[in-house]
């Protein structure tokens, strides 16, 4: 009975049902499922406001940290220091993080003999959710057979023959649902005796029913406790953190399989630090990589149809909404103004815990809201009960999203208070993500998504702040900022940004660090727009790598001062391509960190300055023993060798800058800088100006 048991159980779940499956569709278990990063301990506040408010690199290292304490799901039972063995084992985690994943994943290996082989001889599954819809009276037998297909007496033939080597996994805890009595009531001990399904359960998790059996129950952190105090002893802690950077990288790989896809979209996710952090939730990785993978398709304009960080968080919030909040007591769009105004409490304070009090007099059933986290602290001989929001910038989303739902007079004092904060620096850096998400709400299809839940996008929002962006860039606040960049690139309006675009006459990320996301926003801005007077990207770190995704955007620009971290001649020779097929008039770029040891770039900097009728370039070289730097003029209708050019560059004898200088056709001006004008200067300087006739001017 125990194999048959066993092969229905590899039938049944060796596939996953997505959230996006049509009928019928399915994929592998063993194609989309990720180790987690599981602990065994609770963290202290320190800690737990460590995790909440970092992000990108610095919350990987936390995660990181944590996983000196990492377990794979075939320790859950090993005995402890002390020689104890767990009878129940809690296995903590926030929505979407993957408790019931992991647990289909345990059932799938149990039966296929590939865990927990010696230790357990029967495993069953109860799923909370179900048990809240089963009508009557059930005994134990008859709630296991509803729930595996097997009869009450071949269950109960089971049961007999391997009383200590059972296991019953309870799935979703917090979704059972209990009153308060239940501590209370007389609970039955005999397994063919009827009960309610609920309390049929809640004597299973007292050990009343199966006493020498082992629990797996799983669970969000807001009903933990309660499950604390209804299980038998003893008892072991565990909390699924979700995916590290490593159990990212890999989903990403399993779930694009194709290496190029993989490697573009992990790619991109990686430089957005918000959606990096936010993919250690296992639901958001899978959002992530479903509309990625329509983007990244061969032919797809992928700057244009990529999705925004808030449009992310909308699928994410909208998903745990539509599959993940049975039995809440208000409707969506009380709960999410409720969640707002908590979010915004706590952005005014700079306070990412919550206490109790403050919690339950906004939001009300915190229990029930997927998006809360629930903390029991140590203080001194007592317990305190704080809450917080998954992560910082779920905070920072729905504060944003409680002012662009406010009316008029309310959303539009709110707005302005934080923009004019967020662009006088005179608040929390958190500020400028709010902002961000608040753009990003404006745009009209994540606005008609939100309609259908009720929630409708205050129709004054998208005005005042477009109307506030035109007022910074035609008043005295200076040149678009990349904060102004994202703003407009979650916004994804283009028609708005295009209109925003016609009046900035300068681009401006001076001494802020350019990241990959900033580039995506200058790309998107910039298809919006037929030309940008002057981009400078200075003092930014600004790589090679970046240097070639903004290439597109640079041939629009009529000046550009860049400052390029360590470039290669090959980059240089790529810009200068870009740029002078472009509008661009005027461009200057410095070379850092360039020394005799980076072999792969000859030069220092260079400027090249274009009008209608010349095109001249000056190039400064990092190391020469002949010429310092060399400046060429020429018809702008002639094309440049660049690679060519570049690669002579390297050779510092006078046959080589021979070969450069006739390698320009129609050369007009030519300037050399050099340490000493010798007799063999001289004479090379007299035979380039009677074999290179072009040549009207030589300095």
């Amino acid at each position: 009975m125990i194999c048959q048991y066993k092969k229905l159980i590899c039938s049944e779940y060796q596939h996953v049902t997505e959230y996006n499956s049509l009928p019928g569709e399915n994929v592998l278990l063993c194609e989309r499922y990720t180790e987690p990063l599981i602990i065994q301990r609770h963290r202290d506040q320190k800690e737990r406001e460590e995790e909440i408010s970092s992000k990108g690199e610095s919350f990987q290292k936390v995660l990181s940290s944590r996983s000196s304490h990492e377990s794979v799901l075939n320790s859950l039972f090993h005995t402890d220091d002390h020689g104890i063995t767990p009878r129940a084992v809690i296995l903590q985690g926030n929505s979407g993080n993957g408790k019931s994943f992991a647990v289909q994943k345990i059932m799938m290996d149990w039966a296929s003999g590939n865990l927990y082989k010696d230790q357990f001889d029967v495993v069953f599954h109860l799923k909370c959710k179900e048990i809240n819809c089963i009508p009557g009276k059930k005994s134990l037998l008859e709630l296991l057979s509803w729930s595996c297909g097997l009869t009450s007496y071949e269950i109960s033939q089971m049961l007999q023959r391997s009383s200590k080597r059972v296991l019953f996994i309870i799935d979703g805890f917090d979704e059972l649902r209990l009153t308060q009595d239940v501590y209370y009531m007389t609970s039955p001990t005999d397994p063919d005796q009827r009960w309610k399904p609920v309390l049929t359960l809640c004597a299973l998790l007292k050990g009343h029913l199966q006493a020498n059996s082992f629990l797996l129950v799983t669970s969000r952190s807001t009903a933990t406790d309660t499950l604390s105090r209804l299980l038998k002893n003893p008892q072991r802690f565990t909390e699924i953190m979700g995916f590290s950077e490593r159990g990212v990288e890999e989903y990403f790989q399993k779930f694009f399989q194709d290496e190029e896809l993989f490697r573009n979209a992990y790619t991109f996710v990686k430089s957005n630090e918000t959606l990096f952090t936010a993919c250690s939730i296992p639901v958001i990785c899978w959002i992530i990589c479903t509309t990625l993978k329509e983007r990244f398709k061969p032919g797809v304009e992928v700057i244009s149809g990529l999705e925004t960080t808030t449009s992310i968080y909308v699928d994410f919030v909208l998903t745990l909404l539509d599959h993940h909040s049975q039995g809440l007591n208000q409707s969506v769009p009380d709960l999410l103004r409720s969640l707002g105004q908590l979010a915004e409490k706590g952005m005014q304070k700079q306070q990412v815990l919550f206490d109790v009090q403050t919690v339950y007099k906004t939001v009300q059933d915190p229990a029930c809201c997927p998006f809360l986290c629930k903390f029991l602290f140590k203080r001194r001989i007592q317990q305190e009960t704080m809450f917080s929001f998954m992560h910082l910038s779920f905070q920072e989303f729905f504060t944003a999203l409680y002012y662009v739902c406010l009316d008029k007079d309310q959303a539009m004092m709110k707005l302005s208070q934080t923009c004019y904060l967020t662009h006088n620096m005179c608040h929390p850096p958190q500020l400028a993500d709010v902002v961000k998400f608040a753009f990003g709400l404006l745009n009209k299809n994540l606005q008609c998504r939100f309609r259908r839940h009720g929630l409708f996008v205050h129709r004054n929002a998208q005005a005042y702040l477009k109307d506030w962006l035109l007022r910074a860039v035609k008043g005295s606040y200076g040149p678009i900022t990349t904060f102004f960049l994202n703003s407009l690139y979650e916004l994804h309006e283009n028609i708005v940004v295009e209109e925003v675009m016609k009046v900035w006459n300068k681009i401006d990320a001076y001494a802020t660090y350019f990241r990959r996301t900033d580039c995506w926003a200058l790309l998107y801005c910039a298809q919006c727009c037929h030309s940008i007077k002057y981009i400078s990207i200075c003092d930014c770190k600004l790589t090679p790598d970046k240097l070639s995704m903004i290439l597109p955007a640079l041939q629009k620009c009529e000046k550009i001062d860049l400052d390029v971290e360590n470039p290669t001649d090959s980059d240089l020779v790529d810009l200068m391509c870009a740029v002078t097929g472009g509008q661009t008039q005027s461009i200057y770029v410095y070379s850092i960190n360039t020394s005799p040891a980076n072999e792969h770039c000859s030069v220092k900097s260079l400027h090249l300055s274009v009008s209608n009728e010349a095109s001249s370039v000056r190039i400064w070289f990092c190391y020469s023993n002949v010429v310092r730097s060399l400046g060429l003029t020429l018809p702008r209708s002639e094309a440049i060798d660049w690679a060519k050019l570049f690669q002579i560059f390297h050779k510092t004898d006078l046959d080589a800058f021979t070969s450069a200088i006739y390698s320009v056709p129609k050369l007009k001006r030519l300037e050399l800088e050099v340490g000493c004008l010798n007799e063999s200067l001289s004479i090379w300087s007299l035979s380039i100006s009677h074999n290179c006739h072009s040549v009207k001017e030589l300095k």
